[in-house]
């Protein structure tokens, strides 16, 4: 950190901070005082003196109460962040005070969650009780972006569907895959079909997620290879979401075949098998580098990652010697 960075960090309080963020939210250096219990005289000194130590005006005074200028709006987001950041840093410092050994943050789409991540999040759980899981559910493009930016230690996702993922210089190791099927309800005209390509799908509505879903963009890549319109007209942010629309005979849509089978109570629906080869996907395991995630987070790559039958230890045997090094190294012993 430069002389000049350092000497403007210890210009600003996180006190003053708090009390600029309120006085935003509420539009008066009154209200703010109310609330944050303390002398309006009090906060609007700290006001003035943040207001010096930026060197520019940040907030508008009037009869009415105040308002920002633009420089004020710039603060306002980075003070956000800021004090954000220091009640994430709280809780994860205050989890570690009552016996949490550890921390992962994983970033997955929703295909992942849906389809595999409950059964083997859990069953790591169980084994690593001390380790906690911070897992945010995000559209593929936002998940190699989080990995990409250090926000996320862990991303799962299917990173042959982000454009520019391979610039992003990240690794990765599989996961675990799946297959699109076309999704009709029971009275559909084409409900007795076993398969189908998408190109005779793009005959009906389609009922598909949001726009930056990795099944949505390879629809959109798709039927612009078949130069044939994509007719989405309903977008939802939710599998069971999208199958009730497809119940209630709002289209067709593509959802992904073990998603479908957890998901068959929602409506009297039937999934159809897509034969195009990309609707074949492989979800992926993805880290900045691997080698260098802290220990638990290594702990549960190594849980996620496939193994070999053969390669898989019998029962009571923990002899693993890399499960045991990296136990062992957080104090964890043969859990």
């Amino acid at each position: 950190m430069k002389s000049s960075e350092r000497s403007f960090a210890r210009r600003i309080d996180l006190t003053s901070l708090q009390l600029f963020v309120a006085v935003c939210e509420l539009g008066s250096i009154g209200r703010a005082a109310e609330r944050e219990f303390i002398a309006a005289s009090a906060v609007s000194k700290r006001l003035s003196d943040l207001e010096t130590a930026v060197d520019t005006q940040l907030l508008y005074r009037h009869s009415r109460g105040v308002t920002l200028t633009p420089a004020g709006e710039s603060l306002l987001h980075h003070a956000r962040n800021v004090l954000f950041g220091l009640e994430r840093m709280q809780g994860e410092l205050s989890e570690y005070a009552d016996g949490v050994r550890g921390h992962v943050r994983v970033h997955a789409n929703i295909s992942a969650i849906v389809q595999f991540l409950p059964e083997d999040l859990g069953s790591f759980a169980r084994e690593h009780s001390q380790i906690k899981i911070d897992l945010q559910e995000h559209l593929s493009a936002d998940v190699i972006q989080a990995v990409h930016e250090g926000t996320a230690d862990l991303g799962i996702c299917n990173p042959e569907a982000v454009p520019g993922a391979a610039e992003m210089e990240l690794q990765s190791r599989p996961y675990r895959s799946d297959h699109l099927m076309l999704v009709v309800p029971l009275s559909h005209a084409l409900a007795k079909r076993d398969a189908i390509s998408f190109e005779e799908a793009l005959e009906w509505d389609i009922v598909g997620l949001q726009s930056g879903s990795s099944i949505s963009q390879a629809m959109r890549s798709a039927s612009a290879q078949l130069r044939r319109p994509l007719r989405q007209r309903i977008q939802v942010t939710s599998l069971d979401a999208m199958c009730r629309m497809i119940d209630n005979g709002l289209g067709v849509g593509l959802v992904p075949d073990r998603a479908f089978t957890l998901m068959h109570g929602v409506g009297n629906l039937r999934g159809i098998q897509l034969t195009d080869d990309w609707a074949h996907r492989e979800l992926r395991l993805m880290a900045r580098d691997f080698d260098a995630l802290p220990v638990t987070a290594r702990l549960l790559v190594e849980h996620l990652s496939p193994r070999p039958v053969a390669d898989a230890p019998a029962p009571g045997d923990d002899a693993d010697p890399t499960i045991r090094a990296l136990h062992s190294s957080i104090g964890l012993g043969a859990i």
